[in-house]
């Protein structure tokens, strides 16, 4: 059975979205994936979404959900470094990852983040693959 991990930020419009995508791609086999914001947001950042185009991945249908368009209960909930209380839902495992929102900086800074997020991402499923 897969184990539900939702990926959640403030907006939901760059680092949950590319946790998101990168968990899609990398643990489709092991994961049922969401990602949420707390506050509402007009779009996914185009840089976020042009750095993972650079990945082959597609996040041009993404668009920034809030915390009741996910499921009520997951099995991990990772939060992105939200510098705000972090929101509670419901989870057997929660981890906060602390990266620095790459918003209004240049290309370079979500290229950082792209890479720092594929590999918490690829940890995330080596844990659950225990």
């Amino acid at each position: 059975m897969k184990k539900k991990v939702a990926f959640i930020c403030v907006h939901n419009s760059c680092r949950s979205q590319m946790a998101e995508a990168w968990a899609k791609k990398l643990g489709s086999d092991v994961l049922e994936v969401y990602s949420a914001g707390t506050e509402e947001y007009p779009e996914v950042k185009p840089l976020a979404v042009k750095v993972m185009e650079e990945e082959g991945i597609d996040m041009s249908s993404h668009y920034p959900k809030l915390l009741r368009d996910i499921p009520g209960e997951v099995d991990y909930l990772i939060t992105m470094g939200c510098n705000v209380e972090c929101p509670y839902i419901p989870c057997s495992y929660r981890e906060d990852w602390g990266l620095e929102d790459p918003s209004g900086g240049p290309i370079e800074a979500y290229r950082e983040t792209r890479k720092l997020i594929k590999d918490k991402v690829e940890d995330l499923i080596k844990k659950i693959n225990k």
